[in-house]
């Protein structure tokens, strides 16, 4: 009797390790860290033996797992503030992302955030996924998500010196005279 999930687990861990531990940094201060994340996150998504169509939907599963292991931690040691001081000694580094290559200060001021907000901020922007995606993966509501999101941006341009479009100024509309004789 075989069992047909084990090779997409290897070929989920053979081609796409490498991307699940960089995503997995940006949430854990440690490469060490984010392999643990990593494997928590392979296990639980292979355990159940589930069947996924593509290595592709695989991966997408184990990355979701990723966040949802990373916060079940942060639950369970309550170390925010701890966090952040080892976030303070980490030494700068870059992740590659297969063809993106994110900066330094990007990773620090990731890891600057809260564990929560960091979270809400790499499903949001990083993931691509809706808000209430991310609400269900957290176990959070639409409107804290929306918040923690908010937040993490801000404090993100804040760090970086950057805006988000939100921030520049509003675009006002103005009528012109064919618009106002009907044309």
């Amino acid at each position: 009797m075989g069992r047909g999930w084990e090779p997409m687990l290897e070929q989920v861990a053979r081609e796409r390790y490498p991307r699940l531990v960089a995503r997995a940094m940006l949430l854990v201060p440690s490469r060490a860290d984010a392999e643990d994340l990593v494997q928590e996150a392979l296990v639980a998504t292979f355990a159940a033996r589930a069947r996924f169509e593509s290595v592709a939907q695989a991966e997408q599963y184990v990355r979701r797992a990723i966040v949802s292991r990373f916060v079940d931690r942060v639950r369970r040691s309550d170390r925010e503030k701890s966090a952040a001081a080892r976030t303070a000694a980490r030494p700068a580094s870059t992740t590659d992302l297969g063809a993106q290559v994110l900066s330094t200060n990007l990773e620090v001021a990731l890891l600057a955030l809260s564990p929560r907000t960091r979270a809400c901020v790499v499903l949001r922007h990083l993931e691509d996924l809706s808000v209430r995606e991310t609400a269900s993966i957290l176990g959070l509501s639409e409107g804290a998500v929306k918040r923690y999101v908010s937040d993490g941006v801000a404090a993100l341009n804040a760090a970086l010196g950057t805006t988000s479009p939100d921030d520049r100024d509003p675009v006002v509309l103005v009528q012109t005279e064919e618009v106002r004789r009907g044309a």
